[in-house]
């Protein structure tokens, strides 16, 4: 494991090759799994504060499940307890489709000028989950070994981009540009050696 200011970062972030290929997966990511996308506190609110803007981007599907549940469902003994709300156990309720790909409603409200929040932070860094270290206050950062993904690992591998490249603005996002500086700067230093 590589440690990055206080984040513990698996090496596989570092090593692994990715690109996300829509024409491939069809955004499975956002329609598939045990559970919605994992949510901040302050993401929550947001989402409760600016539904209205986001709902035009939505299913049917999806604005009845959050009409009924909110925006966000709890899971109290799970790792990740507030989850975005899914449309019958399935997708995640602010899913949309365009030509038969997932896309992002909140995203999509977002670049259209309703909103000025792109997307929740978990979607953002995915195939990169963040778990807190159970011994110490650390978080760790883990890549996601999901199926569904390796048409993105092998479009990486051909086009050589490191999953912490392609994930960049993401990783600045959360955890600010010295993180990614530091974190580009160890992996430079282990190829180097």
């Amino acid at each position: 494991m590589l440690m990055i200011e206080d984040k513990i970062v698996d090496p596989e972030i570092a090593h692994k090759h990715f690109v996300c290929d829509l024409n491939a997966c069809k955004g499975a990511c956002c329609v598939e799994g045990e559970g919605g996308a994992p949510l901040e506190k302050r993401e929550i609110e947001f989402l409760k504060d600016h539904i209205e803007k986001i709902k035009p981007f939505l299913t049917e599907e999806g604005k009845t499940a959050i009409d009924k549940q909110g925006v966000y469902t709890s899971h109290p003994d799970d790792e990740y307890p507030r989850k975005t709300t899914l449309v019958d156990g399935g997708a995640c309720a602010f899913v949309n489709f365009e030509k038969g790909v997932a896309v992002c409603g909140i995203e999509k409200a977002h670049e259209a000028g309703h909103i000025d929040f792109k997307k929740p932070v978990s979607c953002h860094l995915y195939p990169i989950r963040i778990e807190k270290s159970r011994a110490a206050a650390n978080e760790i950062l883990r890549f996601d070994d999901w199926e569904i993904c390796d048409p993105a690992c092998k479009l990486g591998e051909q086009l050589k981009v490191p999953l912490y490249k392609f994930l960049k603005d993401a990783l600045i996002r959360k955890y600010g540009k010295s993180f990614y500086e530091g974190l580009e700067a160890t992996v430079k230093y282990l190829k180097s050696e």
